[in-house]
């Protein structure tokens, strides 16, 4: 029979274990697409513990875009597609608004932001390796960031 005491120290050696495979995540590789008005620094997804990352149908996965904007603009639009065989799909996302994405809106020129939204694969997408390509656009249409990177959607 465990004491307390003993069960407090399991549960606190857990949640110490996920917080460090938390932080020992690596960063997602990705590539630019075109951000014309800022400069992506890093691209995190959670949780995606190897790459490319594996999405599983009726999941939500969290990203997380650390990025620094060369010019002002008081409200910013995120777009996201799957490119399957080179064809852009759009790939709706719960939030569109990245003022109520975690960047405290107007963006200014030189400020580092860090972009969060959720990416949920819907149950009906079918099992497939693509590239998702996901744009956050500012005042004039033009990409804050542009990245894309590669995601398998399996059951």
């Amino acid at each position: 029979m465990r004491t307390e005491t003993t069960q407090r120290f399991i549960t606190l050696g857990v949640l110490l274990l996920s917080l460090l495979a938390y932080t020992n995540a690596e960063p997602v590789k990705f590539a630019d697409c075109g951000s014309t008005d800022g400069k992506v620094a890093e691209v995190d997804i959670q949780p995606c513990p190897s790459q490319p990352c594996q999405l599983h149908k009726g999941e939500s996965y969290t990203v997380n875009v650390t990025f620094t904007s060369s010019v002002a603009s008081q409200n910013c639009t995120a777009v996201v597609h799957g490119v399957v065989e080179g064809v852009p799909v759009p790939f709706p996302i719960p939030q569109t608004d990245g003022c109520k994405s975690g960047i405290q809106c107007p963006v200014e020129p030189q400020k580092s932001y860090s972009y969060v939204n959720q990416l949920p694969v819907k149950t009906e997408y079918p099992a497939i390796k693509l590239v998702v390509e996901w744009e956050l656009t500012d005042d004039f249409s033009k990409d804050l960031f542009c990245i894309k990177f590669p995601v398998q959607i399996v059951n």
